[in-house]
C-alpha cells in the first residue's frame, strides 16, 4: 500500500499541500491539465524556492481579483465537469462536502445555504482539487497527518477579526491533535484543515513505511523561527502496523476492588489499548495500591482516558510519550487433532500458538491446554515454509 504522510509542523494550507506533492514527484503538467479542465480561468505557476534554507515548491494560482461566493452545489458541478480520475473527483467532492458541513455548523444554517466566501474562490477550488489530483498522480492509497500546528494570534476573515484557529478550521480539526508554536498568525487554513480532516486515515506519528520520496510545499512567508514548509513523505507501507510512538497513561489507585480493576483492564483492551498492566505499589501514607499503566496509539489517548475515568475511582492521570519498536508479524493457521489453531509469526522467524485459539480448542475437546499448544507447535514446525 502506498502512503503519504503530511508533517504539518508549520501548519497546512491548500497551496502548501499541492506544492509538497509536486515537490515529491507529482507530474506538474498533468496537474495543470486537470485544473484547466475545471474552467475557472485561473493560471498556474510552480516556483522552486527556499524557506529557512530548505528547498521546496511554491504552488501559485492567479485567479484575478474576483472573489466569487459559490454554493456547494455549484462547486460540485464544476468538479463533475472536470477531466479528473474517479478517485480524484470523489476525494475533491468529499473535501468540499466536509468543508460545507463545517461552515454550516459554524453559521448555524443549512449546508445548501452556505456561501463559501474565500474558499469558494477559484484559487481555493484549484488548491483542493489540485491536492486530490496530485495524490492520485502519486498513486497514494492512504493519507496520514501529524499533529497539526495551527498557529496563534488572529486572522482577518469575511466575518472580521477572529482568533486562530478560525471557526471553520477549529470545527474541521475537532478531535484531532493540534498545537500552537511559532509566529502569531494563522498557519493552518480551512482549506488545509478540510483536506487533512477528510482524507487522513489517522493523525499522529508517521506510519511504518519504506520511503520513496519527500517533498516540501512552501508557505507564503519565510519565518526566522522555522522553515515554513509542509513536508510530504511518500512510501510503501510496511508490515509493522503499530505506531512507533505511543502514549502512556498512568494512575496510582488505592481505593478500587480487584474486580473493578480487572473489569477496567478488559474495557481498555476492548477499546483498542496496545497493552494494559497493573503493578503493586506502596503509595503515600504507606497505603498499598496499584499502578495502572496503559499503552495506546497517540490518537487514542483521550478515548483511553475516558475509559479510565469512567471505570476507576482515580481523579487524575499522567500522560507521556514513548518510543516503541515492533517487528512485522502475521498469522498462519495450522490443523491439529484438536481443531484449527492460528500461529502468530514475526519477521525474524519467531512464532507462538495463539492463546485464545488454543484455549477454545482445549475447552471444546476437553483436553489439557498444554496438549493443544504442543500439537499446534509441532504442526507449524512440520509445515513447508
Amino acid at each position: 500500500m502506498r502512503v503519504c504522510y503530511f508533517d504539518a509542523f508549520s501548519g497546512i494550507s491548500g497551496d502548501m499541500t499541492v506544492g509538497a506533492l509536486l515537490d515529491a514527484g507529482a507530474d506538474g503538467a498533468a496537474l495543470t491539465h486537470a485544473l484547466d479542465s475545471l474552467g475557472t480561468g485561473a493560471q498556474f505557476r510552480i516556483e522552486k524556492t527556499k524557506r529557512r534554507g530548505i528547498a521546496g515548491s511554491k504552488f501559485h494560482v492567479d485567479a484575478g481579483q474576483a472573489k466569487a461566493h459559490r454554493h456547494l452545489s455549484h462547486i460540485l458541478r464544476m468538479i463533475d465537469g472536470g477531466d479528473l480520475s474517479d478517485r480524484a473527483r470523489a476525494n475533491a467532492k468529499a473535501v468540499f462536502q466536509r468543508l460545507g458541513e463545517a461552515e454550516a455548523k459554524v453559521h448555524d444554517t443549512a449546508i445548501e445555504k452556505v456561501h463559501f466566501h474565500e474558499v469558494g474562490a477559484a484559487d481555493s477550488i484549484c488548491d483542493i482539487v489540485g491536492a486530490c489530483v496530485a495524490l492520485d498522480l502519486l498513486n497514494v492509497d492512504e493519507v496520514h497527518v501529524s499533529a497539526v500546528n495551527v498557529g496563534s494570534g488572529t486572522v482577518n476573515t469575511e466575518h472580521g477579526l477572529m482568533p486562530v484557529p478560525a471557526p471553520a478550521t477549529a470545527e474541521l480539526l475537532a478531535g484531532k491533535p493540534i498545537y500552537s508554536r511559532g509566529p502569531a498568525l494563522e498557519l493552518t487554513t480551512p482549506t488545509g484543515a478540510a483536506i487533512a480532516a477528510t482524507l487522513a486515515a489517522s493523525f499522529g506519528p508517521m506510519p511504518p513505511m519504506t520511503l520513496a520520496s519527500a517533498g516540501y510545499g512552501a508557505g507564503d512567508r519565510d519565518f526566522p523561527e522555522h522553515a515554513n514548509v509542509l513536508r510530504a513523505l511518500i512510501g510503501e507501507k510496511t508490515g509493522a502496523s503499530e505506531a512507533t510512538t505511543v502514549s502512556v497513561l498512568e494512575a496510582n489507585i488505592d481505593d478500587a476492588s480487584p474486580q473493578v480493576l480487572g473489569y477496567a483492564m478488559e474495557r481498555l483492551l476492548e477499546a483498542g489499548a496496545l497493552d494494559v498492566t497493573l503493578e503493586p505499589v506502596l503509595m503515600k501514607k504507606s497505603r498499598p495500591g496499584q499502578l495502572l499503566r496503559v499503552i495506546a496509539a497517540p490518537e487514542q489517548r483521550e478515548q483511553m482516558a475516558g475509559v479510565i475515568f469512567a471505570e476507576t475511582p482515580t481523579l487524575g492521570l499522567r500522560f507521556y510519550s514513548a518510543e516503541r519498536r515492533v517487528r512485522a508479524r502475521g498469522f498462519t493457521e495450522v490443523q491439529t487433532a484438536h481443531g484449527p489453531v492460528r500461529i502468530k509469526t514475526s519477521e525474524n522467524g519467531a512464532f507462538a500458538p495463539e492463546y485464545e485459539d488454543c484455549r477454545a480448542a482445549a475447552r471444546a475437546q476437553n483436553v489439557p491446554l498444554r496438549d493443544v499448544i504442543t500439537a499446534a507447535t509441532i504442526a507449524f514446525l512440520k509445515m513447508d515454509r
